[in-house]
Parts: structure tokens; C-alpha cells; sequence
């Protein structure tokens, strides 16, 4: 993207509050925690990407509301505790620590990680996932 592209989608952003940010982060935590799939897709755009890091079966980048829900029902479906840590705001994006903890036969999973939500007009359009532990990521999401 362009500095005129950046601006010009910097001047059409409908800026959002830190109350309204801390509101979207944890709406997107507890969608995963409860599964309620409807709600995830609620504050998500229809064209949203996610990046991942790694080598696993949920790393790597999809686009797509449909393609995002899919991913967050993989990342449940292995059983990973979710503990915010902390939200930390940007000017008009919002970053979830979070400690994730899962264990399945003898693999243990116990990771930090940075989830940056790049906000348009009160949706989440992008996800950019940093992980503390890929090799980990990679044993336990194969």
C-alpha cells in the first residue's frame, strides 16, 4: 500500500474509542471462548484476513469471514485456554496479549502471543497473530 492509499484509508476510518476497541477485543475473545460463531462474525468485515505463523494446520493466512471462523473452530477444537493478559491500544488498532495453554496426549502447549486487530469503521478487517513458541505451535496443531 501507497503513502496516498494509506491516507486515503486513514481519512475514511471511522475512528473508534479505546472503551469501543477494549469492547471489539473482548467480544472477539469471549466469540472463541463460548464458540458463538455468530457473534464472531459480527465484528468481522466479509474480506478480514488472519496471519499466522509456522508450519501447522492452523498457521499461515486465509481470507475470509468463512475462512476466519473456520480457523477460530480449529483453534478450539483443541481444547486451548485463552488467558488475556493485556489490550493494548494504537491509534486505531487494538493488540490482545494473550497466554494459551492446551494439552493433548503428551503434547503440551504453552505459549505467549500478540493477536493485532487492525479495526475499519468498528470492525476487525485484518488479524496478525505473533506467536512466542512456533516450534511448539507446529508439534501440538499438527
Amino acid at each position: 500500500m501507497n503513502t496516498i492509499q494509506s491516507t486515503q484509508l486513514a481519512s475514511t476510518n471511522q475512528v473508534i474509542t479505546d472503551s469501543e476497541k477494549r469492547k471489539l477485543a473482548e467480544t472477539f475473545l469471549n466469540a472463541l471462548g463460548t464458540q458463538n460463531w455468530d457473534l464472531l462474525h459480527s465484528i468481522i468485515t466479509e474480506d478480514i484476513t488472519w496471519t499466522l505463523p509456522g508450519t501447522s494446520a492452523i498457521s499461515g493466512e486465509v481470507s475470509g469471514a468463512n475462512a476466519i471462523i473456520t480457523r477460530a473452530q480449529q483453534i478450539v477444537s483443541y481444547g486451548v485456554s485463552l488467558e488475556l493478559k493485556h489490550i493494548l491500544y494504537g491509534q486505531y488498532n487494538v493488540t490482545l496479549s494473550v497466554h494459551n495453554q492446551a494439552s493433548r496426549d503428551e503434547l503440551i502447549l504453552d505459549e505467549h502471543l500478540a493477536t493485532v486487530c487492525t479495526v475499519l469503521n468498528g470492525k476487525i478487517s485484518k488479524i496478525e497473530t505473533y506467536i512466542s513458541d512456533i516450534a511448539g505451535l507446529n508439534a501440538f496443531f499438527k
